[in-house]
């Protein structure tokens, strides 16, 4: 009876634990929740104030079996779970089912599982703090009242198998009130006018944009403005009239949290939100740096909308930026970041465990994913702490007759923190690789040639991951550690669908939108699920009782939902009739959206369960054969392209094929998804040839 138990979450969390503690202490693992509300009914008894009925999770019975027989054994028991809401929720129904008195210091909460950590917090365990479970509780059960209550009335209504949610619910508006804004968009001409100038003492040609006539900003909208613009330049001199530099400061962004950690994922790795999450629990819970460091947890806590950085972390980084770049990429000061307003303060940023394991030292223990994931954090936590960038941008302004030309160039004084890391985006233009060629003012410059473009105004963009995690983030819509479920959840229900990086409504999330706005306007609006989390805030802040604001919440929604059941009459929606027909019982199959896309169905469902797989041409012939080129998915839903004569024809590429071939060797060229646009790219191995493929404008990213 002389050993100290301690209970955390995960096997991996264990067992790099117990490599810190002694031979006074087993620690075990619950495997996340042990309990929970049943499945099978409503669980939550709303005459007695919204009472939960918590059971034991199906297959948890052994866990907690093994787990009371270690307690009975222990003198002391510690419960380490998460150090956030859902896991102060596992130490109290750990608390319950253990029997330990609730004014028992049990429960023990770290930000980062290294030896320091841990030792401290086993020397000041605290008791469990009901405020943050009530929060929990709270989200738990509204979550409950409106999925047990609305998921039915779509079934009724619409058909068999949908959900509603808060959160979920908004995130699909959000995408179906950007799709109608690109559909009822209307484009509106306008024309640029570049000229290609060189200074005759320089041969070096630069660009210069029309930006004034006669002072003022000219606005050309036709050909036949252009025309006029052009025919008054003809015979122009075009003479340098201001030379301007200044140097601009660039600082480092902030140290990231969860939402900017799965967008930059997102943008430089091409990870996905879930994908994001799953390795940095990794590298949060424990990898082997073999035999001399063994298991160490080598980031902090995953799940943070602050970025605060602990002083200790801020005087290691400091250090190792002067020894390892010098003085003058440190600031005299560390940088201190104010995170957003609501922002929870309890964790720090996302930052390495130790900055001195550097990523190239440790490589060889991680996977190359793992290794990815962990530099990304480690560039972003030190570039966070070192010196200003200083770019200096030039600008020239030159004179053809009524008209003024601008030209414009940058080049890097010092990189400062752009030494090793630049945020993705529209920020990396400041790289400074556009440098003007020296000139003076009076210079008389040769035009080489005027270049005149149409252009059309474009619509705003269709969500990607990152922007819509970080739409939900800037509205307050969910918590960090909700945004993965949400946006796996709405592509499992069939109501959004994603195509080459972007998430496009299916006419089920427009139907069921509608619905929700019509009959259930706070459900799916923004500002009021917002206000929903600030009062969950303020439940484990302690300024609100959780009863309380559940119980506003419910009595409306309640006479919404009757009136809703009274009102909505059955909603048929038309299935796409496919020409192809079903082989056992001779039907037109339809076309349906399951968990990895589109598939072929048969519409006697369920006394005929056929099913198909849909080929979705891409307009491309086949390389090897007469067949044509179809998108497919592997089980695991990532698409491919193959030939639609499989199995006769092998041919497959996980890249889209084009009908252009390689002018070097012939090969039929893939697109490719890059930053700056899609490329058109040779997939020979000897063969390197790539070029800029056209753009699509309304695709690109938020």
């Amino acid at each position: 009876m002389s050993k100290t138990l301690v209970i955390v979450e995960s096997p991996a969390k264990a067992k790099t634990i117990s490599r810190f503690l002694g031979k006074k202490f087993v620690v075990k693992s619950s495997m996340g929740h042990v309990r929970d509300l049943p499945k099978s009914q409503f669980g939550v008894d709303v005459e007695k104030g919204f009472e939960p009925k918590y059971i034991t999770i199906r297959g948890k019975g052994e866990i907690l079996k093994e787990l009371k027989a270690a307690a009975h054994k222990s003198k002391r028991i510690l419960l380490a779970p998460d150090p956030d809401r859902e896991g102060e929720a596992i130490a109290w129904h750990l608390q319950k089912i253990l029997q330990i008195d609730e004014n028992e210091p049990c429960r023990i909460e770290f930000n980062e599982i290294t030896k320091k950590a841990i030792q401290k917090a086993i020397e000041h365990p605290r008791t469990i703090d009901y405020n943050r479970v009530n929060a929990q509780q709270a989200r738990r059960i509204l979550d409950r009242l409106v999925g047990y209550n609305l998921s039915p009335l779509l079934w009724r209504k619409i058909k068999k198998g949908l959900s509603a949610g808060r959160v979920q619910s908004v995130a699909v508006r959000l995408i179906c009130d950007r799709e109608r804004e690109i559909e009822e968009f209307v484009p509106e001409e306008y024309w640029s006018l570049t000229a290609i100038l060189e200074d005759p003492s320089k041969p070096v040609t630069f660009k210069a944009k029309l930006i004034q006539r006669n002072g003022e900003k000219i606005d050309i909208r036709n050909e036949e403005q252009m025309k006029r613009v052009l025919r008054e330049l003809e015979g122009a001199e075009y003479v340098v009239v201001d030379l301007k530099e200044r140097t601009k400061k660039r600082n480092p962004s902030a140290p990231f949290i969860t939402s900017t950690l799965q967008q930059e994922a997102y943008r430089k790795l091409n990870f996905t939100a879930r994908k994001t999450m799953q390795i940095a629990q990794q590298l949060y819970e424990g990898i082997s740096l073999g035999k001399k460091e063994g298991p160490v947890g080598l980031i902090t806590y995953i799940r943070t909308d602050s970025t605060r950085i602990s002083s200790e972390a801020v005087d290691e980084v400091r250090k190792f930026i002067r020894e390892k770049f010098g003085k003058h990429y440190l600031p005299d000061n560390p940088r201190i970041y104010v995170g957003k307003k609501g922002a929870q303060d309890a964790h720090e940023a996302i930052r390495p465990t130790s900055v001195f394991r550097e990523p190239e030292g440790i490589k060889k223990y991680l996977t190359q994913d793992q290794f990815k994931l962990y530099k990304l954090i480690w560039d972003r936590f030190v570039a966070c702490q070192m010196s200003s960038a200083q770019i200096q941008i030039s600008t020239v302004d030159i004179r053809a007759g009524n008209f003024l030309f601008r030209a414009t160039g940058s080049s890097i004084v010092f990189p400062g923190f752009m030494k090793i890391y630049v945020e993705s985006g529209e920020e990396e233009t400041d790289r400074g690789d556009e440098k003007l060629p020296e000139l003076k003012v009076g210079a008389q410059l040769r035009l080489i040639k005027l270049e005149d473009k149409r252009h059309f105004t474009q619509p705003p963009p269709r969500y990607t991951e990152a922007s819509l995690v970080k739409a939900l983030e800037e509205k307050g819509i969910g918590r960090p550690s909700t945004y993965a479920p949400i946006l796996e959840t709405i592509l499992a229900r069939g109501y959004v669908v994603r195509e080459q990086r972007h998430f496009y409504p299916t006419e089920l999330g427009m139907v069921v939108v509608d619905l929700l706005k019509q009959y259930f306007p706070d459900i799916i609006d923004v500002e009021f699920t917002a206000n929903m989390e600030d009062r969950l805030d303020k439940i484990e802040e302690g300024q609100l009782p959780w009863r309380q604001v559940v119980g506003e919440f419910y009595r409306p929604f309640q006479e919404l939902l009757q009136k809703a059941d009274r009102e909505i009459e059955q909603i048929e929606i038309e299935e796409e009739v496919s020409e192809e027909v079903c082989e056992k019982c001779g039907r037109n199959l339809v076309v349906k959206f399951g968990r990895y896309g589109k598939f072929l169905a048969c519409p006697g469902f369920p006394e005929c369960r056929y099913t198909k797989p849909l080929l979705e041409t891409i307009g491309v012939d086949c390389p090897q054969c007469e067949g044509t080129i179809v998108l497919r998915r592997n089980k695991k839903g990532r698409k491919f392209y193959g030939c639609s004569n499989y199995p006769e024809c092998n041919y497959v590429s996980w890249w889209k094929p084009t009908n252009k071939e390689c002018p070097e060797c012939g090969t039929r060229l893939v697109e490719k998804y890059q930053r700056n646009g899609v490329l058109w790219v040779c997939p020979e191995e000897e063969c390197f040839y790539q070029q800029q493929a056209e753009k699509n404008n309304s695709d690109q990213e938020s």
